[in-house]
């Protein structure tokens, strides 16, 4: 069978695949398209209003990036990125995916141990916050403040405490620590001079009811000294 397409404008797909092969999908991305596919939309959703809000920042950093498999989406607008994550086996798999011009400095970091030095201009931790248990959460933030260069932004993305009943077993086994939007706000706001909450379902962002919502993003700015 012929490699040349009907439609010659979609020659350059078969020559970039020749060229650089497949690119492939990270360790939980890979299990979410196996298992629920529409789930990776909603991720890359989450990611795209990170790099709206993050956008022009010079140097930013992503707490818990996982296998960095959406990443790229926040690279795209800002100028260095570098990616944090307790877990070796997920920093491994997010390096050996690495392709130009996508490539960015993953390394293995516990946030509860310290500040990442040198500071950054913003930082953003999606899926992360509901794993830290309640009596360990304000040393996480507070040191994710520390990471920043005043007056610094931070982003926090998580799933609402409203939301648990409609869960998975394996989502519930690791969400220690999920929040109301008015909670998730007070604790920001111990650490951040300025708190904004907006609602999530699936992959609309608004400012409704948030009782409703699925997932809560905390954007915040003016990390307290």
């Amino acid at each position: 069978m012929s490699d040349k397409t009907y439609e010659p404008q979609y020659q350059a797909h078969v020559a970039l695949r020749d060229a650089k092969g497949f690119t492939r999908l990270g360790l939980r991305a890979n299990a979410a398209w196996h298992a629920d596919p529409k789930r990776l939309g909603i991720v890359l959703a989450r990611y795209k209003f990170v790099a709206k809000m993050l956008s022009g920042k010079k140097r930013v950093l992503e707490v818990g990036v996982g296998d960095a498999w959406a990443s790229r989406v926040v690279k795209q607008e800002v100028e260095t990125l570098v990616g944090i994550d307790i877990d070796p086996v997920f920093v491994r798999d997010a390096n050996e995916a690495m392709e130009e011009p996508w490539g960015f400095e993953c390394r293995v970091h516990d946030m509860l141990a310290g500040p990442i030095v040198p500071p950054f201009d913003a930082a953003y931790a999606l899926d992360v916050l509901e794993h830290i248990v309640e009596s360990d959460e304000d040393r996480f933030i507070h040191n994710v403040a520390e990471s920043l260069v005043r007056p610094g932004v931070a982003i926090v993305g998580m799933p609402s405490l409203e939301s648990q009943p409609y869960a998975s077993s394996g989502s519930k086994e690791g969400h220690v620590n999920c929040k109301s939007a008015p909670d998730l706000k007070r604790v920001m706001q111990r650490h951040f001079h300025e708190v904004f909450i907006f609602s999530m379902n699936d992959e609309v962002v608004h400012t409704g009811f948030h009782k409703l919502a699925h997932y809560l993003f905390a954007l915040c700015v003016g990390a307290r000294s």
